[in-house]
């Protein structure tokens, strides 16, 4: 690190003000009623239920049902759709196929007085409607219901005029329906649509092209894996042979969770100021570049929450994910006394003061990174145990943590990941540029005395 020059530390404490600013205020643009980010502030952070109020709950089929994958994926639209007519957009929805529960968050309605949660909850397990009807119009004639449809599936063909591959949605109807449907595509072929709508939501009006008279027939259009497959789950929504019953729900006032949020927040300051305070009374000049290090690795860490960039999507961040950038924030501090330490013995051993940045750096890293990769596993198996079924790390562990469900995806998640963000982050700050920080500063004739650095003047 002998080629540090002076200017390195005002340029990595220029980066983090920098860094600092943009993660706070971010960088938009408004066009009317349009707004545009390109990196995102704090104000488009995700607040999780615990702390701006909502309403987290788990549903399983009625009468100990065993359900099966597609059928837990229709329950799974089913709800979705019914958030998305409630108004609903910010919430989650996980399936635990293993258990057969499906858990539901969703946040407590802005600026409505009259907000029913527990009335939403039964609303969302009721029995979906389905009904295929002739045209575009909900008043249109009924053709079919949910329970004339045998299964919906994604399919995959080629496009005969383009050769690329498309995906379809390929219907399969019992015998039920059969004649009704014949009926309705041979009078609408060439000239009609018939439409699909799940309680009283038009979910897609494909053409009739042609007669189909055996039952069989698939829905074309610009789809995509995800938006066909989602279209079939919702139909199969219609045609599930059990109902959906509410096992349990947890409702949180936003005033609690704004109160706690507050409070939590508060003592990170507290905590922050009094540990900086106390690392450059003992340490001096080590510990002041600690400090700022820290700073730099909770601005990165609230940059991680926020997406930053606009394309990124903003991660949910619940109380226990503050405790984890709090926790994180602890380790930091651990690593830089590590090396402070390792400093002070250098300079008291009679390296010179460039050599006992360098070793000091260099003997402490074996001792940080095993300490905060350790923090690192810790942080995945909770990533693991309680995130989404569907996530790497849920998928990864899966089989190890099979017995524990995701009721508590989006809390104990939330602190896994703030946990994890802050120690990577801890290797960039707390190390990388914090070496570089002192190794400039130490360039500097006011800061060469072997004190500022806790060893005991000698004559060079």
């Amino acid at each position: 690190m002998r080629k540090v020059k002076k200017p390195v530390f005002f340029i990595v404490l220029l980066c983090i003000i920098a860094f600092g600013y943009l993660t706070y205020a971010g960088i938009h643009t408004q066009y009317g009623d349009i707004k545009t980010s390109y990196i995102k502030g704090v104000e488009d952070i995700r607040w999780g239920i615990d702390i701006q109020g909502g309403v987290n709950a788990t549903f399983e089929p009625a009468d100990n049902y065993d359900a099966t994958k597609e059928e837990m994926d229709a329950a799974k639209a089913v709800i979705e759709q019914r958030l998305v007519s409630l108004n609903i957009t910010d919430s989650e929805v996980y399936v635990d196929y293993k258990k057969n529960k499906v858990m539901v968050s969703f946040p407590w309605q802005a600026n409505e007085e009259s907000f029913d949660p527990e009335a939403a909850v039964s609303e969302l397990g009721e029995t979906a409607k389905l009904v295929f009807r002739k045209g575009k119009e909900e008043k249109g004639e009924q053709v079919l219901t949910g329970n004339d449809v045998k299964k919906a599936e994604v399919r995959q063909t080629q496009d005969e005029t383009t050769g690329n591959i498309k995906y379809v949605v390929s219907l399969t109807l019992n015998n039920s329906g059969k004649k009704a449907f014949a009926d309705a595509t041979t009078e609408l072929a060439g000239k009609g649509f018939i439409s699909i709508w799940m309680d009283d939501k038009c979910i897609s009006a494909p053409s009739v092209n042609s007669a189909i008279t055996d039952g069989e027939c698939v829905i074309e259009g610009k789809f995509t894996y995800d938006s066909a497959k989602a279209l079939a789950d919702k139909i199969n929504a219609g045609s599930i042979p059990f109902d959906l019953k509410t096992t349990s729900t947890n409702i949180i006032s936003p005033t609690l969770g704004e109160g706690a949020k507050n409070a939590m927040v508060l003592a990170g300051i507290i905590a922050f100021i009094v540990i900086a305070a106390y690392i450059i009374v003992i340490y001096k000049l080590p510990g002041f570049v600690a400090s700022i290090a820290l700073i730099g690795q909770v601005i990165g860490s609230i940059a991680c929450i926020t997406g930053f960039f606009g394309n990124i999507d903003s991660f949910t961040l619940t109380i226990p994910g503050i405790a984890g950038i709090i926790l994180s924030i602890g380790m930091g501090v651990d690593a830089n006394v590590i090396t402070a330490e390792r400093i002070k013995e250098e300079l008291n051993n009679g390296k010179t003061l460039n050599g006992a940045i360098e070793l000091g750096y260099k003997r402490a890293w074996s001792a940080v990174f095993d300490g905060n990769i350790t923090v690192v596993f810790v942080a995945i198996i909770l990533m693991g145990a309680f995130g989404p079924t569907d996530s790497v790390f849920g998928t990864l562990l899966s089989p190890v943590f099979s017995v524990f469900g995701a009721s508590t995806a989006g809390t104990i998640y939330s602190l896994g990941y703030t946990l994890l963000v802050g120690i990577l982050l801890n290797f960039v700050f707390g190390i990388f540029c914090s070496r570089l920080m002192l190794s400039s500063l130490s360039k500097f004739k006011c800061f060469k005395k072997r004190k500022l650095y806790g060893g005991a003047e000698i004559n060079e």
